[in-house]
């Protein structure tokens, strides 16, 4: 892969980063807050083609004789034989440029052509919840008779604050479905540290008025009250408390479908 192939990958990659960036892809690889980082990685490696084009340009090209160049044992460079580029060091060697390092571009093609669904259902009941440890403390709830919370706030306080701030309110939060081993289900958001790679559920149980069709992955918006319930995670013994529905509503996944009001 000569210096212009280089510069070709490296804005093409860029391209693609700055196109994900710029609209809600990149929610499916990072929290919403790497955006500027990710921007800005998009324009130093498109800068960095452009560069490295110019400095190609002005850089002076070796003189070819006849059809192709020839090192010093008289074998031609460039594309008269061999298994790819060649180029030339400081002493005149000439040194060939495998084809195999083409493979690069095959990540670039997935970033481009493939859009990974958002981590779902099957994902989050094989990897334990990430409600591991307690929270410093919890915000003062709002005013009213139904508050709504996000899943993973309900989820610490109904586990670590014993529902003390729920008693005698409704909850209302949202989550995609998911189904135990045992038909229990549960509602669930993938809480992100960094990116999707290190993705973990926080998963509440479901008890109560709950949907009398269970399909996995749908979101759902449940409104119910505080239960002392709970159970362990089967895959890592974490603490999984539930939630006791008095009603549920389909939604649409919701733009950002990670959860970033987890802390860790």
């Amino acid at each position: 892969m000569n210096r212009q192939a280089q510069a070709a990958v490296l804005l093409l990659t860029g391209g693609a980063i700055l196109h994900a960036g710029l609209t809600d892809l990149y929610l499916r690889y990072v929290k919403a807050g790497l955006r500027p980082l990710l921007l800005t990685a998009g324009v130093v490696l498109i800068a960095t083609a452009i560069a490295t084009v110019w400095y190609e340009r002005r850089s002076p090209r070796p003189q070819r004789d006849g059809d192709g160049e020839r090192d010093g044992d008289g074998e031609r460079d460039g594309d008269g034989h061999g298994g790819g580029h060649a180029h030339r060091d400081g002493d005149g060697h000439a040194h060939r440029e495998p084809r195999i390092a083409w493979l690069m571009v095959l990540p670039l093609l997935a970033l481009v052509l493939v859009s990974p669904p958002a981590l779902g259902s099957y994902s989050a009941m094989r990897t334990g919840t990430a409600l591991q440890k307690q929270p410093w403390g919890f915000a003062e709830l709002p005013k009213g008779d139904t508050v709504r919370l996000s899943l993973v706030d309900y989820a610490g306080r109904a586990a670590y604050d014993h529902g003390r701030s729920l008693d005698d309110r409704r909850i209302r939060t949202a989550g995609f479905l998911a189904v135990g081993s045992d038909g229990t289900p549960y509602l669930m958001r993938m809480a992100l540290s960094c990116c999707a790679a290190d993705a973990q559920p926080v998963k509440i149980g479901l008890t109560g008025r709950t949907p009398t069709v269970l399909r996995p992955d749908t979101w759902l918006e449940v409104t119910g009250t505080y239960t002392g319930k709970q159970t362990k995670d089967p895959v890592n013994d974490g603490i999984i408390p539930f939630l006791n529905v008095t009603e549920t509503k389909p939604i649409k996944a919701p733009k950002d479908p990670y959860d970033e009001s987890w802390n860790g």
